[in-house]
């Protein structure tokens, strides 16, 4: 286990632009992302889209897509990771969608558990995702929030971590924006 000084100081390299510390970063990084991608889709267990080394390999080649990273240390890496997931995961049930609405692709059947029949959990998660972007209309910390506890899987403590607030805020605006989206969502 890479100790967060040492996470840090590989994403100050990256950043740089050393390649091989991307590399060494998502290598050194690798276990609590899968760590996250496996809380997330734990939850989903019907319909479940992805599997975790899936989502957690699509978040990587995002990761190196995007160039320089701009994060200053692991807690920030942490939250970008999240917003990562909740992208692969929408683009993924965007697919998932149009394909279903006969998108003119041709059928692949996947065999490593990519994906599942159930067509409702790509159409579900596209809901919340539309409402969640309704929500930064009201409060955008409290998207950070869902993204951070619905689609990376994070535990309240790591939210509050990840985003420099306290315990009791991160409950307040799950709570609330949990009353959001189910009225947006109803």
């Amino acid at each position: 286990m890479i100790s967060p000084s040492d996470l840090t100081d590989l994403i100050h390299r990256a950043q740089n632009g050393d390649s091989g510390a991307v590399r060494l970063l998502f290598g050194a990084a690798y276990p609590e992302l899968r760590r996250i991608a496996r809380s997330r889709l734990r939850r989903s267990s019907r319909g479940t889209l992805l599997d975790t080394t899936a989502l957690v390999h699509e978040s990587y080649m995002r990761f190196v897509k995007s160039g320089r990273l701009q994060i200053e240390d692991r807690v920030h890496f942490l939250g970008y990771a999240g917003q990562v997931m909740r992208s692969v995961i929408v683009d993924f049930a965007r697919e998932r969608h149009s394909k279903r609405r006969g998108g003119g692709q041709h059928e692949l059947t996947l065999t490593n558990g990519i994906c599942a029949d159930d067509g409702d959990a790509a159409e579900q998660i596209l809901q919340i995702h539309e409402a969640v972007d309704g929500l930064a209309k009201h409060d955008p910390r409290m998207v950070s929030v869902v993204e951070l506890r619905y689609f990376a899987g994070l535990t309240e403590a790591e939210i509050a971590e990840v985003l420099g607030i306290g315990l009791r805020t991160v409950r307040r605006d799950w709570e609330k924006a949990r009353l959001l989206l189910a009225e947006a969502l109803s």
